[in-house]
Protein backbone atom coordinates (compact mmCIF):
# COMPACT_ATOMS: atom_id res chain seq x y z
CA UNK A 1 0.00 0.00 0.00
CA UNK A 2 1.42 3.39 -1.09
CA UNK A 3 1.54 6.35 1.00
CA UNK A 4 -1.65 8.08 -0.40
CA UNK A 5 -1.23 11.42 -2.14
CA UNK A 6 -3.06 14.87 -1.77
CA UNK A 7 -5.66 13.80 -5.37
CA UNK A 8 -7.96 16.52 -4.58
CA UNK A 9 -7.39 19.61 -6.18
CA UNK A 10 -4.45 18.31 -8.06
CA UNK A 11 -5.48 18.46 -11.44
CA UNK A 12 -6.77 22.06 -10.83
CA UNK A 13 -3.44 23.46 -9.17
CA UNK A 14 -1.12 21.51 -11.76
CA UNK A 15 -3.66 23.54 -14.39
CA UNK A 16 -2.86 26.91 -12.93
CA UNK A 17 0.61 26.35 -13.15
CA UNK A 18 0.67 25.56 -16.51
CA UNK A 19 -1.43 28.37 -17.78
CA UNK A 20 0.54 30.76 -15.97
CA UNK A 21 3.82 29.76 -17.16
CA UNK A 22 2.47 30.19 -20.98
CA UNK A 23 1.25 32.95 -20.19
CA UNK A 24 4.31 34.53 -18.87
CA UNK A 25 6.18 33.76 -21.86
CA UNK A 26 8.00 30.77 -20.10
CA UNK A 27 6.13 27.99 -22.65
CA UNK A 28 5.20 27.76 -25.95
CA UNK A 29 3.07 24.71 -25.08
CA UNK A 30 3.05 22.09 -22.30
CA UNK A 31 1.26 18.78 -21.59
CA UNK A 32 1.37 17.15 -17.94
CA UNK A 33 0.16 13.74 -17.27
CA UNK A 34 -0.02 11.85 -13.75
CA UNK A 35 -1.25 8.86 -12.31
CA UNK A 36 -1.21 7.34 -8.93
CA UNK A 37 -1.82 4.11 -8.30
CA UNK A 38 -2.33 2.96 -11.88
CA UNK A 39 -5.20 5.75 -12.03
CA UNK A 40 -4.65 8.97 -14.58
CA UNK A 41 -5.72 11.95 -12.08
CA UNK A 42 -3.81 14.61 -14.40
CA UNK A 43 -4.30 14.61 -18.36
CA UNK A 44 -3.95 18.76 -19.01
CA UNK A 45 -2.39 20.76 -22.08
CA UNK A 46 -1.67 24.32 -22.33
CA UNK A 47 -0.39 27.08 -24.80
CA UNK A 48 0.50 25.95 -28.20
CA UNK A 49 1.92 23.33 -29.55
CA UNK A 50 3.34 25.57 -33.35
CA UNK A 51 2.50 29.22 -32.55
CA UNK A 52 3.34 29.86 -36.05
CA UNK A 53 0.09 27.42 -37.22
CA UNK A 54 -2.21 28.27 -33.92
CA UNK A 55 -2.22 24.53 -33.45
CA UNK A 56 -3.43 24.07 -29.97
CA UNK A 57 -0.89 21.42 -27.16
CA UNK A 58 -2.17 18.49 -26.21
CA UNK A 59 -1.51 15.39 -24.61
CA UNK A 60 -1.02 13.37 -27.83
CA UNK A 61 0.83 15.92 -29.34
CA UNK A 62 4.73 14.70 -30.68
CA UNK A 63 7.72 16.05 -29.49
CA UNK A 64 11.27 14.99 -29.84
CA UNK A 65 12.12 13.44 -26.25
CA UNK A 66 15.80 13.69 -26.21
CA UNK A 67 16.76 12.17 -22.72
CA UNK A 68 13.67 10.76 -21.84
CA UNK A 69 15.19 7.89 -24.49
CA UNK A 70 17.73 7.62 -21.87
CA UNK A 71 15.63 5.06 -19.61
CA UNK A 72 14.10 3.08 -22.22
CA UNK A 73 17.33 2.09 -23.70
CA UNK A 74 18.08 1.22 -20.32
CA UNK A 75 14.97 -0.61 -20.12
CA UNK A 76 15.64 -2.53 -23.22
CA UNK A 77 19.60 -3.39 -21.81
CA UNK A 78 17.60 -4.88 -18.68
CA UNK A 79 15.41 -6.97 -20.93
CA UNK A 80 18.30 -8.51 -22.83
CA UNK A 81 19.96 -8.71 -19.37
CA UNK A 82 16.83 -11.06 -18.18
CA UNK A 83 17.29 -13.02 -21.44
CA UNK A 84 20.76 -14.11 -21.07
CA UNK A 85 21.81 -11.97 -24.05
CA UNK A 86 23.96 -9.64 -22.42
CA UNK A 87 25.42 -9.49 -18.64
CA UNK A 88 25.98 -5.51 -16.98
CA UNK A 89 29.69 -6.65 -16.30
CA UNK A 90 30.16 -7.70 -19.91
CA UNK A 91 33.08 -5.44 -21.54
CA UNK A 92 31.48 -3.35 -24.21
CA UNK A 93 34.44 -4.61 -26.32
CA UNK A 94 32.46 -7.57 -26.52
CA UNK A 95 30.09 -6.16 -28.54
CA UNK A 96 32.25 -2.72 -30.14
CA UNK A 97 35.88 -4.20 -30.19
CA UNK A 98 37.21 -0.75 -31.83
CA UNK A 99 35.56 0.78 -28.70
CA UNK A 100 38.81 1.21 -26.80
CA UNK A 101 38.93 5.67 -25.66
CA UNK A 102 42.23 6.05 -23.61
CA UNK A 103 42.65 7.35 -20.29
CA UNK A 104 44.80 10.69 -20.45
CA UNK A 105 47.82 8.97 -19.23
CA UNK A 106 47.36 6.60 -22.45
CA UNK A 107 46.17 3.30 -20.37
CA UNK A 108 43.00 1.75 -22.47
CA UNK A 109 40.71 0.49 -19.14
CA UNK A 110 37.87 -1.95 -19.32
CA UNK A 111 34.84 0.10 -20.13
CA UNK A 112 31.44 -2.31 -19.03
CA UNK A 113 27.91 -2.33 -19.89
CA UNK A 114 27.43 -1.26 -16.07
CA UNK A 115 29.46 1.62 -15.92
CA UNK A 116 27.50 2.80 -19.47
CA UNK A 117 24.56 2.75 -18.03
CA UNK A 118 25.10 4.37 -14.65
CA UNK A 119 27.37 7.30 -16.68
CA UNK A 120 30.74 6.13 -14.71
CA UNK A 121 32.49 5.09 -17.62
CA UNK A 122 34.61 8.61 -17.71
CA UNK A 123 33.04 9.32 -21.42
CA UNK A 124 30.88 12.76 -21.43
CA UNK A 125 28.92 15.41 -23.81
CA UNK A 126 30.59 18.08 -25.70
CA UNK A 127 27.88 20.38 -23.93
CA UNK A 128 30.08 19.93 -20.45
CA UNK A 129 32.88 21.39 -21.53
CA UNK A 130 33.83 25.28 -22.77
CA UNK A 131 33.35 26.35 -26.05
CA UNK A 132 36.87 27.77 -26.62
CA UNK A 133 38.14 24.55 -25.53
CA UNK A 134 36.22 21.44 -26.34
CA UNK A 135 37.54 18.23 -27.01
CA UNK A 136 34.15 16.37 -28.27
CA UNK A 137 34.32 19.74 -31.41
CA UNK A 138 37.80 18.67 -32.26
CA UNK A 139 37.13 15.71 -32.52
CA UNK A 140 33.57 16.07 -34.35
CA UNK A 141 31.64 14.15 -31.85
CA UNK A 142 27.56 14.09 -32.13
CA UNK A 143 25.81 14.86 -29.08
CA UNK A 144 23.17 12.92 -30.75
CA UNK A 145 20.57 16.01 -31.13
CA UNK A 146 22.31 17.91 -33.91
CA UNK A 147 24.84 16.76 -37.09
CA UNK A 148 21.65 15.38 -39.06
CA UNK A 149 23.04 12.40 -41.42
CA UNK A 150 25.66 11.33 -39.17
CA UNK A 151 26.12 7.23 -38.99
CA UNK A 152 26.78 5.63 -35.32
CA UNK A 153 29.66 4.18 -36.09
CA UNK A 154 31.51 7.22 -37.28
CA UNK A 155 30.30 9.03 -34.28
CA UNK A 156 31.27 6.46 -31.99
CA UNK A 157 35.34 6.24 -33.78
CA UNK A 158 35.31 9.87 -33.03
CA UNK A 159 34.43 9.24 -29.01
CA UNK A 160 37.38 6.80 -29.11
CA UNK A 161 39.47 9.10 -29.71
CA UNK A 162 38.61 11.89 -26.98
CA UNK A 163 40.66 10.34 -23.60
CA UNK A 164 38.55 9.83 -20.45
CA UNK A 165 37.91 12.09 -17.71
CA UNK A 166 38.32 9.64 -15.53
CA UNK A 167 39.11 6.00 -15.42
CA UNK A 168 35.98 3.95 -15.56
CA UNK A 169 33.76 3.57 -12.05
CA UNK A 170 35.69 6.54 -10.46
CA UNK A 171 33.74 9.56 -11.69
CA UNK A 172 30.21 9.99 -12.61
CA UNK A 173 29.44 12.07 -15.87
CA UNK A 174 26.47 12.88 -17.48
CA UNK A 175 27.77 11.44 -20.69
CA UNK A 176 27.24 10.12 -24.64
CA UNK A 177 27.21 6.11 -22.89
CA UNK A 178 23.49 5.29 -24.00
CA UNK A 179 24.25 6.28 -27.58
CA UNK A 180 27.05 3.64 -27.03
CA UNK A 181 24.70 1.00 -25.27
CA UNK A 182 22.72 1.29 -28.65
CA UNK A 183 25.39 0.02 -30.47
CA UNK A 184 25.91 -2.19 -28.10
CA UNK A 185 22.21 -3.73 -27.70
CA UNK A 186 22.25 -3.84 -31.60
CA UNK A 187 25.14 -6.41 -31.70
CA UNK A 188 23.69 -8.14 -28.44
CA UNK A 189 19.81 -7.85 -29.17
CA UNK A 190 21.05 -8.88 -33.17
CA UNK A 191 18.61 -5.73 -33.96
CA UNK A 192 18.46 -2.49 -34.84
CA UNK A 193 17.95 -0.42 -31.91
CA UNK A 194 14.55 1.17 -32.61
CA UNK A 195 13.30 -2.84 -33.82
CA UNK A 196 14.64 -3.91 -29.73
CA UNK A 197 12.67 -0.92 -28.49
CA UNK A 198 9.32 -1.71 -30.21
CA UNK A 199 9.89 -5.33 -29.04
CA UNK A 200 10.99 -4.98 -25.77
CA UNK A 201 8.65 -1.90 -24.53
CA UNK A 202 6.82 -0.26 -27.37
CA UNK A 203 4.52 -3.37 -28.07
CA UNK A 204 4.10 -4.13 -24.79
CA UNK A 205 2.65 -0.47 -23.42
CA UNK A 206 0.43 -0.09 -26.68
CA UNK A 207 2.56 2.45 -28.12
CA UNK A 208 1.68 3.71 -31.60
CA UNK A 209 3.48 7.00 -32.12
CA UNK A 210 6.10 6.86 -29.81
CA UNK A 211 9.61 5.71 -30.84
CA UNK A 212 12.69 6.51 -33.33
CA UNK A 213 10.66 7.42 -36.26
CA UNK A 214 8.72 10.25 -37.95
CA UNK A 215 5.87 8.95 -40.04
CA UNK A 216 4.18 11.78 -40.83
CA UNK A 217 6.78 15.00 -39.82
CA UNK A 218 3.60 17.34 -40.08
CA UNK A 219 2.47 15.93 -36.59
CA UNK A 220 6.04 16.20 -35.02
CA UNK A 221 5.86 19.18 -32.99
CA UNK A 222 8.05 22.47 -33.94
CA UNK A 223 10.96 22.98 -30.79
CA UNK A 224 11.63 26.31 -29.34
CA UNK A 225 13.98 27.96 -27.10
CA UNK A 226 12.82 29.99 -23.66
CA UNK A 227 13.83 33.54 -24.46
CA UNK A 228 13.14 36.82 -23.85
CA UNK A 229 10.62 38.55 -23.97
CA UNK A 230 9.13 35.60 -25.71
CA UNK A 231 10.61 31.69 -26.76
CA UNK A 232 11.83 31.90 -30.21
CA UNK A 233 11.42 29.23 -32.93
CA UNK A 234 14.88 26.92 -33.02
CA UNK A 235 14.96 26.60 -37.14
CA UNK A 236 17.13 24.11 -38.87
CA UNK A 237 20.35 25.29 -36.18
CA UNK A 238 20.19 26.58 -32.73
CA UNK A 239 22.88 26.87 -30.52
CA UNK A 240 21.77 27.63 -27.07
CA UNK A 241 24.70 29.27 -24.71
CA UNK A 242 25.24 27.31 -20.97
CA UNK A 243 26.69 28.62 -18.21
CA UNK A 244 29.61 26.46 -16.59
CA UNK A 245 31.21 26.95 -13.05
CA UNK A 246 34.18 29.65 -13.27
CA UNK A 247 32.43 31.73 -15.33
CA UNK A 248 33.18 29.61 -18.96
CA UNK A 249 30.61 29.26 -21.35
CA UNK A 250 29.66 26.08 -23.34
CA UNK A 251 26.88 25.50 -25.76
CA UNK A 252 23.96 23.07 -26.40
CA UNK A 253 23.98 23.01 -30.78
CA UNK A 254 20.37 21.56 -31.20
CA UNK A 255 19.22 20.11 -35.43
CA UNK A 256 15.49 19.46 -34.66
CA UNK A 257 15.62 17.99 -38.18
CA UNK A 258 18.16 15.40 -37.14
CA UNK A 259 15.13 13.37 -36.23
CA UNK A 260 13.96 13.50 -39.93
CA UNK A 261 16.80 12.46 -41.53
CA UNK A 262 16.88 8.51 -42.05
CA UNK A 263 20.45 9.10 -42.01
CA UNK A 264 20.78 9.88 -38.29
CA UNK A 265 22.22 7.17 -36.42
CA UNK A 266 18.82 6.29 -33.76
CA UNK A 267 20.11 8.07 -30.68
CA UNK A 268 20.02 5.44 -27.50
CA UNK A 269 20.60 8.95 -25.58
CA UNK A 270 18.38 10.81 -27.08
CA UNK A 271 16.83 10.13 -30.45
CA UNK A 272 13.04 9.28 -29.75
CA UNK A 273 10.23 11.33 -30.14
CA UNK A 274 6.72 10.07 -28.53
CA UNK A 275 3.69 11.77 -26.10
CA UNK A 276 3.04 12.55 -22.81
CA UNK A 277 0.19 10.16 -23.07
CA UNK A 278 2.08 7.13 -24.22
CA UNK A 279 5.31 8.12 -22.20
CA UNK A 280 3.64 8.07 -19.02
CA UNK A 281 2.47 3.96 -19.50
CA UNK A 282 6.78 3.79 -19.27
CA UNK A 283 6.99 5.91 -16.29
CA UNK A 284 3.98 4.12 -14.32
CA UNK A 285 5.41 0.41 -15.24
CA UNK A 286 8.62 1.65 -13.52
CA UNK A 287 6.73 3.18 -10.87
CA UNK A 288 4.66 -0.32 -10.38
CA UNK A 289 6.65 -2.59 -10.53
CA UNK A 290 8.10 -3.66 -14.14
CA UNK A 291 5.18 -5.34 -15.64
CA UNK A 292 4.99 -5.80 -18.59
CA UNK A 293 8.31 -5.13 -20.09
CA UNK A 294 10.23 -5.71 -17.03
CA UNK A 295 10.70 -7.85 -13.96
CA UNK A 296 10.57 -6.61 -10.37
CA UNK A 297 14.19 -7.36 -9.69
CA UNK A 298 15.39 -5.25 -12.83
CA UNK A 299 12.99 -2.39 -12.21
CA UNK A 300 14.34 -1.79 -8.67
CA UNK A 301 17.84 -1.17 -10.08
CA UNK A 302 15.64 2.30 -10.96
CA UNK A 303 15.31 3.30 -7.74
CA UNK A 304 18.72 2.08 -6.07
CA UNK A 305 22.01 4.38 -6.07
CA UNK A 306 24.06 2.75 -8.04
CA UNK A 307 27.22 5.26 -7.69
CA UNK A 308 28.17 5.17 -4.44
CA UNK A 309 29.27 8.21 -2.77
CA UNK A 310 30.64 9.75 -6.40
CA UNK A 311 29.53 13.47 -6.30
CA UNK A 312 26.98 14.08 -9.01
CA UNK A 313 28.04 17.87 -8.85
CA UNK A 314 26.42 21.01 -6.82
CA UNK A 315 23.32 20.58 -8.81
CA UNK A 316 22.26 17.30 -7.83
CA UNK A 317 22.88 17.61 -4.27
CA UNK A 318 20.82 15.18 -2.02
CA UNK A 319 20.61 12.69 -5.53
CA UNK A 320 22.58 9.75 -6.97
CA UNK A 321 22.18 8.04 -10.24
CA UNK A 322 20.78 4.40 -10.15
CA UNK A 323 20.07 3.30 -13.85
CA UNK A 324 18.20 4.96 -15.97
CA UNK A 325 17.70 7.98 -13.75
CA UNK A 326 18.84 10.03 -10.52
CA UNK A 327 17.40 8.51 -7.60
CA UNK A 328 16.22 10.44 -4.25
CA UNK A 329 18.70 10.21 -1.72
CA UNK A 330 17.64 12.69 0.63
CA UNK A 331 14.50 14.42 -0.12
CA UNK A 332 15.74 17.22 2.05
CA UNK A 333 18.93 18.01 0.36
CA UNK A 334 17.46 17.48 -3.03
CA UNK A 335 14.42 20.29 -2.18
CA UNK A 336 11.73 17.67 -2.95
CA UNK A 337 8.46 16.53 -1.80
CA UNK A 338 9.94 13.33 -3.93
CA UNK A 339 9.76 10.41 -1.62
CA UNK A 340 13.44 8.94 -0.75
CA UNK A 341 13.95 5.83 -3.50
CA UNK A 342 11.45 7.86 -6.23
CA UNK A 343 13.52 8.57 -9.62
CA UNK A 344 13.61 10.81 -12.27
CA UNK A 345 15.54 12.62 -15.29
CA UNK A 346 14.58 15.40 -17.54
CA UNK A 347 14.88 15.86 -21.45
CA UNK A 348 16.76 19.01 -23.33
CA UNK A 349 14.09 19.75 -25.08
CA UNK A 350 11.95 20.75 -22.45
CA UNK A 351 10.71 17.59 -20.41
CA UNK A 352 10.98 15.69 -16.93
CA UNK A 353 9.52 12.91 -15.89
CA UNK A 354 9.30 11.29 -11.84
CA UNK A 355 8.74 7.67 -10.83
CA UNK A 356 7.81 7.75 -6.79
CA UNK A 357 7.02 4.13 -6.11
CA UNK A 358 6.70 4.97 -2.61
CA UNK A 359 3.31 7.05 -3.39
CA UNK A 360 2.38 5.23 -6.37
CA UNK A 361 2.98 8.28 -8.03
CA UNK A 362 3.95 8.92 -11.93
CA UNK A 363 4.46 12.38 -13.62
CA UNK A 364 5.25 13.74 -16.85
CA UNK A 365 6.14 16.61 -17.60
CA UNK A 366 6.21 17.66 -22.02
CA UNK A 367 6.56 20.50 -23.54
CA UNK A 368 8.68 22.31 -26.81
CA UNK A 369 10.26 24.71 -24.91
CA UNK A 370 13.91 24.15 -23.89
CA UNK A 371 14.95 24.49 -21.33
CA UNK A 372 12.45 26.10 -19.22
CA UNK A 373 10.34 22.55 -19.90
CA UNK A 374 13.21 20.75 -18.21
CA UNK A 375 14.65 22.20 -15.19
CA UNK A 376 13.93 25.08 -12.85
CA UNK A 377 10.64 27.14 -11.65
CA UNK A 378 8.17 25.56 -13.87
CA UNK A 379 8.76 21.80 -13.30
CA UNK A 380 9.40 22.12 -10.06
CA UNK A 381 6.23 24.08 -9.43
CA UNK A 382 4.25 21.38 -11.34
CA UNK A 383 6.31 18.46 -8.86
CA UNK A 384 5.07 20.73 -5.70
CA UNK A 385 1.47 21.11 -7.15
CA UNK A 386 1.48 17.35 -7.77
CA UNK A 387 2.11 16.73 -4.42
CA UNK A 388 0.13 19.68 -3.09
CA UNK A 389 3.24 21.67 -1.44
CA UNK A 390 4.51 25.06 -1.85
Amino acid sequence: MSEAMPDAGMDERVGRVMEAAVARGRLVGAAVMVSVDGRVTVRRAAGLANREADEAMRPDTLVRLASLTKPVVTAVALALAERGALSLEDAVTRYLPDFRPACADGSVPAITLRHLLTHTAGLSYGFSFPRDDNPYVRAGVSDGIAEPGMALDDNLARLATVPLLFAPGAGWAYSLALDVMGGVLERAGDAPLPELVRRHVGAKLGWERTGFAVPDPAALCPAYADARPVPVAMGARYVMPRQLGGGKVSEIVFAPGRVLDPRSYPSGGGGMVGTAEEFLRFVDALCRGGGPILSAESVALFGRNAIGDLSMGPLNDGMRFAVGAAVVDDPARARTPVSRGGFTWGGVYGHQWIADPARGASIVMISNTALAGMAGAYPDAVRDAVYGVG
